[in-house]
């Protein structure tokens, strides 16, 4: 069994430009959306973070088990519009410290943004963790004007938007009907810091599924709370998290009876092209609703929340739905309102900017990434039952560096142990170290982390073949994946 070590950079990666969201049909008139650009076009590089503003670049290990595995205003009496009002919402406070406390005052300035490098779209992408408090910089005003000079007559709809029907399959159906078992969840740590992102029911007993970079730091001594969309809120506590796959279970205390878990779906079942839904509380919004469709399958992403030295690895589904901070952890839907994934990352805008221009976490720029629901079932499966997760292994470290043509197993392993465990998966199939892992079954490896996030879309027990180079000659070897319990 290998472990994890601290030290190497985990280089950045391109991966496809953003592709436009659906938007609904208001006329035959409407004009469509415009067409999604080629995906091989380089993206900018990548940023890791936890919630907020600007991150600063993630620092990964250099070994790594495969266990991881206003409008203007005039002036004058009588002007028009009228000044905006001396406040703003609550939401829109950028400041302070606690529950929706903005990464700024988290945080300090001076970040640097990772590096840039082209590639093929199959690269790994560094990705941005989408959990976070209010930005900064948002606001608005708002004036009633009572005017009853104007001669004009209006003409009213037959129907007010509130009286029309939703045929059922429709973006508004399936927001009606999901909505309420969507939750907002503040995480508050023993500091007073924290942030806001989003979980959805999981079954009838309470259990939320969220992301772990959600709840981390209200897990040791720290306050939870989930808010419904009626805005009954219910405190809460962790049940369990696993930290490489970045999913989290909590649990509501007095939990109400009428809890409806949102159904889940097969997320391998998707296929690109797909419509979504994606539900949230980007900024603090709670209870936001985007829409876009499934931009690809199987992105190999490597995230960090930036507080810890180890990183999430995760074959991912990329959407163009909008996904910003404080969307983590929420359900990304299918079009008959299924769960397909949770939403836990985002490759930023290199240029960063906070919604409404402010300088808070840049937001969404079409690319989003879900862990696949298939997954996250089977994890929140062990973290209810025994309150850790079980990683499936290969007995071998290899190194986090890009460009190797491979995942390379590595010639030491962690704090100096062998990199091949003896007797373990990968030796009883005859790695050695030096070895360059290229396939595994018909899937491409070309990194560390690609092999990592692969093996962890298996169980243990499962038997995958393995492609690998050997002094220039290629060969293959059948795994059978040992297990790894918990974060060691």
């Amino acid at each position: 069994m290998s472990t994890e070590n601290e030290g190497n950079e985990v280089p950045p990666a391109p991966s496809a430009p953003p592709v436009p969201v659906e938007s609904p049909a208001a006329s035959a008139d409407r004009a469509a959306p415009p067409a999604a650009p080629d995906p091989a076009t380089p993206a900018p590089a990548a940023q890791s973070a936890a919630p907020g503003q600007e991150p600063a670049a993630h620092q990964a290990p250099p070994h790594a088990g495969t266990t991881a595995g206003t409008p203007p205003h005039a002036s004058g009496a009588g002007a028009w519009p009228p000044p905006p009002p001396p406040t703003v919402p609550s939401y829109a406070q950028g400041g302070g410290s606690g529950w929706g406390s903005s990464y700024a005052a988290q945080h300090p300035e001076g970040s640097k943004p990772a590096g840039r490098r082209g590639g093929l779209i199959a690269a790994v992408l560094v990705a941005a963790l989408v959990a976070g408090g209010v930005g900064g910089g948002i606001g608005f005003w708002a004036a009633d004007r009572n005017d009853n000079s104007t001669g004009s007559t209006t003409v009213s709809a037959s129907n007010t938007p509130a009286d029309l029907k939703r045929d059922p399959g429709t973006v508004a159906d399936i927001a009606s009907t999901a909505l309420p078992s969507v939750v907002t969840i503040e995480a508050q740590g023993g500091n007073g810091e924290g942030g806001t992102g989003t979980g959805f029911v999981y079954d009838k007993q309470g259990h939320i599924l969220t992301n772990n970079h959600v709840v981390a730091s209200a897990a040791d001594g720290g306050k939870l709370a989930a808010t419904f969309s009626d805005g009954k809120k219910y405190d809460a506590e962790v049940v369990g998290r696993a930290e490489g796959y970045d999913v989290a279970v909590i649990k509501l205390k007095n939990p109400p009876s009428n809890l409806k878990p949102l159904p889940l779906g097969n997320s391998d079942k998707v296929a690109v092209g797909d419509s979504t839904i994606a539900i949230g509380a980007p900024f603090g919004l709670s209870n936001t609703v985007t829409t876009g469709i499934v931009s690809a399958k199987d992105r190999p992403v490597t995230s960090s929340d930036g507080a810890s030295s180890k990183s999430s690895y995760m074959s991912a589904l990329q959407t163009d739905a909008s996904i910003n901070p404080g969307n983590s952890g929420g359900p990304l839907l299918d079009a008959g309102g299924a769960v397909i994934g949770i939403n836990s990352a985002i490759k930023p805008a290199e240029s960063g900017g906070g919604l409404g221009g402010g300088g808070g976490q840049s937001g969404s720029i079409g690319l989003g990434f879900a862990i696949p629901v298939n997954q996250a079932k089977y994890v929140a499966q062990q973290l209810i039952k025994n309150g850790q997760a079980v990683y499936p292994v290969i007995g071998a470290s290899v190194a986090l560096q890009e460009n190797t043509g491979g995942a390379t197993i590595s010639r030491e392993g962690a704090s100096g142990s062998q990199a091949v465990t003896p007797n373990g998966p990968a030796d009883k199939a005859g790695l050695k170290p030096g070895d360059v892992i290229t396939k595994l079954d018909d899937t491409v490896i070309d990194s560390g982390p690609t092999l990592i996030g692969q093996i962890w879309t298996h169980k243990p027990g499962d038997t995958v073949e393995i492609t690998y180079k050997r002094d220039g000659k290629e060969h293959t070897t059948d795994v059978v994946l040992g297990q790894r319990k918990g974060e060691s």
